[in-house]
Formats: C-alpha cells, sequence, structure tokens
C-alpha cells in the first residue's frame, strides 16, 4: 500500500472523525475474521443440496431463491440454516473492538450477527440496533451509537434479506432504511470494511446518489486485500480475478467510492490502530494539584497554565482534566476564553471537565471510585501533561499520589507523557523518571524529543519560558 495513499485516508478520515462526520459499513468479511462463514460458506450446504457447488457460483442470493422455489416457497429451512450458522456467539476480533472505540455514532452493516453491539457495549457505549422499520421510528434514550442492520438480525431469521424475493421486494419493504442510508452517504464519509459491494441493494443507493449529485459526491473509502494467487490456481485464474478486481475498484470510483489495497488482513488492524492513536493524540490530559505554587507564585503559574489551554484549543487539541486542585480552575479559564472567541467551537467539543467526587467517606468506595474515574479521563487521550503535584497532607507539604497513579495508568495506556519537571513536586520526580530511561518512553523520536523534554525540566525563573517547548513537544507527539 503506497504510503501517499495511506496518509491521505489516514489524515482525510482522521479530520472527519474529528468532525463527528465519520460512519462504517461493515460487511460478512469481519464477521468470517471471528469464525463466521461468509456467504459462500453459509450458501455451502443450499447449493449442495441443489446440485450446485456454491465455491462456482456468482450470484449467491440466486442459489437461496432456488432452494426457495424447491421447497415452495417455505423458508423454514433458510431460518434453520441462519440460526445454525449464527446463534453461536463469537467473539469479536481486534477489527471490531478498535471500530467500537473510534468516535462514530453510525454503523451500517448488512450482517445478521452482533459483534460489532457487542464491541460497542463492552465499551460502555449505548447501543440503539435498528433491523426493523420500526426501530427507526424509535430512539433509545442517551444513545451513543446507532447500528443500521438493513440485512435484518439473528434473533429474527424470519425476517431477514435472504433471498431474491427479498432483495426484489426491499424498496416496498425496507424503504425507510433506504432513505436513511442515503442521508448518511451523503453527510457522512463512510468506511467499508469486509465488503465484497455485489450487494443489489446497496448499489442501487449508490447509483441513485451518483444521478442525484453527479460530481459533488462525498469521498468514501474501502479498504481491500489485494488478490494473491491461491493454492492451486492457475496464472490464468488468478491473472483473471485479478483484472476483475482491478476493474471493479475502478468503477467504484464512479460512486467516489476509493480503495486503499493491503496486503495481508493484518494491516487493516494497524491501519485502524493508528487511526485511533492520531485520534487520541489530539486529545490532552492535564493532571496537576498545588497547595503550594513554589517559587513560581500561584500568579504566574495560572497564567501559565491558562496560556498553555489557550494555545492547545488554538491549535485544535481536545483537553481533558480532573479539575486539580489549585490547577483546574486556570485550565477552564483559558480553554473557554478561546473557544468562545470563535463562534465555530463549543466548549462540549473541547474540553471535558471531571472534578473528583471528593464527599465520598468510605475509603475503600473512594478509591475505587476514584481509579475508574481516572481511567476513563485518561483512556479518551493520547497525551498527558503533568504539573506541580503537591497536598497538604496534616498541616504540612507532600507529595501528590494521585499524580503518580494517573502517570501510571497514563503509561499503561499508552500515552506520551509530559512531566513538566521545572516545576516541581512530583512533577519534578517523574521527569527525572522519563529523562533516565528517554529511548523507552519515545522509541520512535527520542532524539528530537530530547531536547524538549530537557527544555521543561531545566530550573526556570518565570513559567512562561516554558510554554514553547511545552507546546513544541505536544505538537511532536501528536504528529506520531
Amino acid at each position: 500500500m503506497p504510503n501517499g495513499e495511506r496518509e491521505e485516508f489516514l489524515e482525510t478520515f482522521l479530520k472527519e472523525l474529528n468532525e463527528n462526520n465519520a460512519a462504517v459499513f461493515i460487511g460478512a468479511g469481519l464477521s468470517k475474521a471471528a469464525g463466521y462463514v461468509d456467504w459462500p460458506g453459509l450458501m455451502a450446504p443450499v447449493a449442495k443440496a441443489l446440485g450446485l457447488d456454491a465455491a462456482k457460483e456468482v450470484d449467491l442470493v440466486a442459489l437461496a431463491q432456488y432452494h426457495l422455489n424447491s421447497n415452495a416457497s417455505n423458508r423454514h429451512q433458510l431460518n434453520q440454516l441462519l440460526i445454525e450458522e449464527f446463534s453461536d456467539l463469537k467473539d469479536p476480533t481486534e477489527n471490531h473492538q478498535l471500530l467500537a472505540r473510534l468516535p462514530i455514532q453510525t454503523y451500517w452493516t448488512t450482517n445478521y450477527d452482533r459483534l460489532i453491539e457487542q464491541s460497542l457495549e463492552a465499551g460502555g457505549r449505548r447501543v440503539d440496533a435498528k433491523y426493523t422499520n420500526e426501530h427507526l421510528a424509535t430512539t433509545r434514550r442517551g444513545r451513543d451509537a446507532i447500528v443500521y442492520k438493513m440485512h435484518g438480525d439473528i434473533e429474527h431469521p424470519d425476517k431477514s434479506v435472504l433471498t431474491k424475493d427479498d432483495y426484489e421486494r426491499y424498496h416496498d419493504t425496507h424503504g425507510p432504511f433506504i432513505t436513511a442510508l442515503s442521508g448518511d452517504l451523503v453527510e457522512k464519509t463512510f468506511l467499508f470494511l469486509g465488503f465484497s459491494f455485489t450487494d443489489p441493494n446497496l448499489d442501487f443507493i449508490l447509483s441513485r446518489i451518483r444521478v442525484r449529485f453527479t460530481k459533488h459526491q462525498r469521498r468514501h473509502y474501502c479498504i481491500m486485500r489485494r488478490r494473491v494467487r491461491g493454492e492451486g490456481e492457475s496464472k490464468k485464474d488468478f491473472e483473471y480475478a485479478l483484472t476483475k478486481q482491478t476493474l471493479v475498484t475502478q468503477d467504484l470510483l464512479r460512486f467516489n467510492i476509493k480503495t486503499i489495497f493491503v496486503d495481508q488482513f493484518a494491516e487493516i488492524t494497524r491501519l485502524l490502530e493508528m487511526l485511533e492513536n492520531r485520534f487520541r493524540r489530539r486529545t490532552v490530559f492535564i493532571s496537576g494539584s498545588a497547595a503550594d505554587y513554589g517559587a513560581w507564585g500561584r500568579g504566574p503559574t495560572e497564567e501559565f497554565l491558562s496560556n498553555l489551554a489557550r494555545a492547545l484549543i488554538e491549535k485544535n487539541f481536545r483537553l481533558t482534566s480532573g479539575f486539580g486542585l489549585g490547577i483546574g480552575g486556570a485550565v477552564v479559564t483559558g480553554a473557554v476564553q478561546q473557544i468562545y472567541s470563535t463562534r465555530q467551537r463549543s466548549v462540549d467539543e473541547q474540553l471535558v471537565l471531571r472534578p473528583f467526587p471528593i464527599g465520598i467517606k468510605d475509603p475503600a468506595e473512594r478509591m475505587k471510585t476514584f481509579s475508574r474515574y481516572r481511567d476513563e479521563l485518561i483512556a479518551q487521550a493520547g497525551i498527558a501533561v503533568f504539573i506541580m503535584g503537591n497536598k497538604e497532607t496534616g498541616g504540612k507539604t507532600a507529595l501528590a499520589d494521585g499524580m503518580r497513579t494517573e502517570f501510571e495508568l497514563a503509561k499503561s495506556r499508552g500515552l506520551h507523557v509530559i512531566p513538566i519537571g521545572s516545576s516541581g513536586s512530583m512533577a519534578s520526580e517523574l521527569w527525572s523518571e522519563v529523562m533516565s530511561d528517554l529511548r523507552s518512553f519515545f522509541p520512535k523520536n527520542s532524539a528530537k524529543v530530547r531536547p524538549l523534554f530537557q527544555a521543561i525540566g531545566r530550573p526556570a525563573s518565570s513559567p512562561e519560558k516554558l510554554l514553547k517547548p511545552t507546546l513544541d513537544l505536544i505538537d511532536l507527539l501528536s504528529k506520531e
């Protein structure tokens, strides 16, 4: 896969993720990797009963119809086949889990299984699954993900779209799904995964959009494995299949769907991981507390924090923080002022504040709650900044053990950690720890990181001197 094509896809789709304009269309290929059958596998026993070979058939929907025709239009056996193949719960693949962690609200699929719903729910998301027309007219309260199952769900095999009759009547029986998908394809940028583009319903919808919008169609992407020569396959048959794949992908350009080829299925996982990492790198977690502002004093420290937050928002970063003592207020001030200076931005989009619930009296319950609280905050970010980190205990100033906990959580989550050692207290201790093993913390670009990291650890009479190296370091790490 050429680096230029990969980068173009990553940058464009990341932009759509940040603007909440991304959607995913999941085909049978993703479910096959989890252990479910694909269409040829599903139709194999049907073809055998008809005296045919599913591997030789191109129109697999026709096989289901032939079976229905030979059984006096009684589809009980087809329904039973779906139940037998899809009722056993399989574990979602890593790709399902990655898709569920991305900030996507709209998922479409032709699959009958519930792998994507399982992945979303395991990640704490509230799913609104829709597989009948009636579902489209209702809304699950508090939903943060919608899964449109345009061919039905395994719990209702009798209503699944499976035969030619079902496809031919789809416009009448599932008209609202056509309308909903058409609207999403116009308004959102789709990523097609595990999809072969042989579905006549999707082809109909894409054709209508192309006719209506001609040269103004939205760009979509499809990740597809490049055809490789199979074991025992003749050179002639392989070259034929490769030519067919090339023609299909060229034809997809009519619908402004660009194909990103991979040589191995594992590359799809790596691409999704890169998307997730780059998205998270645009969110900065700020950890800090200050009962004592040290030599800097309260005023200069708050001004530095306010300017840091303002600059990060201006650079289109998202901030998340637990509103630490003596630190959180200045972060909020700078962030909100910058957000309000631009009408196109909102506080909810770029600032996530989660003050810790200090009223929990039971120590065990408080620790349990704080642990989950921190983990949820840090999981949203890709970069963590640590400043000061001290608290008052028994009338004396002590290091903040909460910052150490957040540092360890950030490391375990794969965040880039930036302790501002010059600020003193726990941040100074963490800075020394990272500086002593810089290559381990920043294996990809430790040479570029080193001078900037050294700059934020040197004693500084004024915190403002640290603003530029801190921002430069965040910029550098956000582009990995």
